[in-house]
């Protein structure tokens, strides 16, 4: 039988993480608009976080730099219930290993996480499942759900979701997700095709560190309103793709099911 390989998160001791990086995103056509902005996330394991509590995280109650479960899958005060009657649902029972969120934090009480990474683990360590957890500006939320991933390997999920107001449901995401060995750095990678080809390219990259007093003051200091400039960027990029005239898309009704297999 051959051994199940280990995902590099199975190292990483377990306790918050910070990452520093940025967010690219280009669109392809019919008008080239594309963007770099400089960002941090967390990386958190919320099955220690749970049974043992932070020293240097918020969690579940205020502070200028915060983690709070309800802001994620129903909105229950244990978002690790949530997410284990999820895969129960979709019948993976194996995943009760170490779940790695990768997410934005809330900032002075303020939070909006356009995607959000749930890494979900077997108890050997190795990587189960992904279940990417989106949120658009309608105040809407849709989980895809990454069966047996690979790390490093192209990843596929029809799109379902109503995100953007200048791009159709037609197509499907393209994922990738990499960590490098001793968990330093990781980039996620997510491109969108539609029915003509690719049409958007989009990554988020970090370098990590523990998530220390001094590396959460780093991050407010330098980002001491990120929640509202990522709302503020959105918009934004959404007037200049209308000053460019690309189309704009109807809102559709959200899909039926919460979960995209």
């Amino acid at each position: 039988m051959t051994a199940r390989a280990p995902h590099p998160l199975a190292d990483a001791p377990a306790q918050p993480l910070i990452g520093f990086g940025q967010v690219r995103h280009t669109r392809l056509r019919p008008a080239r608009n594309a963007f770099v902005y400089p960002t941090y996330f967390l990386l958190l394991p919320l099955r220690a976080l749970h049974r043992a509590g932070s020293t240097t995280l918020a969690h579940n109650r205020w502070g200028a730099l915060s983690f709070h479960d309800r802001d994620h899958g129903d909105g229950r005060d244990n978002a690790l219930e949530w997410l284990d009657a999820l895969l129960q649902s979709e019948g993976i029972t194996d995943a009760d290993g170490e779940a790695w969120l990768h997410c934005y934090p809330r900032v002075l009480g303020f939070t909006f996480k356009p995607v959000s990474l749930w890494y979900c683990h077997r108890a050997d360590g190795s990587l189960r499942a992904i279940v990417a957890e989106v949120n658009n500006t309608f105040g809407e939320r849709h989980c895809y759900l990454l069966d047996a991933p690979a790390f490093g390997a192209e990843l596929r999920a029809d799109k379902v979701f109503h995100v953007s107001p200048f791009n159709t449901l037609a197509g499907g995401y393209r994922f990738r997700f990499m960590v490098t060995p001793g968990c330093t750095r990781t980039v996620v990678r997510i491109d969108y095709d539609d029915d003509a080809g690719a049409l958007l390219q989009t990554s988020v990259s970090g370098a990590l560190e523990p998530l220390t007093a001094a590396s959460a003051r780093r991050a407010l200091w330098r980002h001491p309103a990120m929640t509202l400039g990522v709302i503020a960027r959105i918009h934004w990029q959404a007037l200049r793709l209308w000053f460019k005239r690309v189309r704009f898309v109807r809102k559709p009704a959200p899909p039926e099911l919460f979960v995209t297999r």
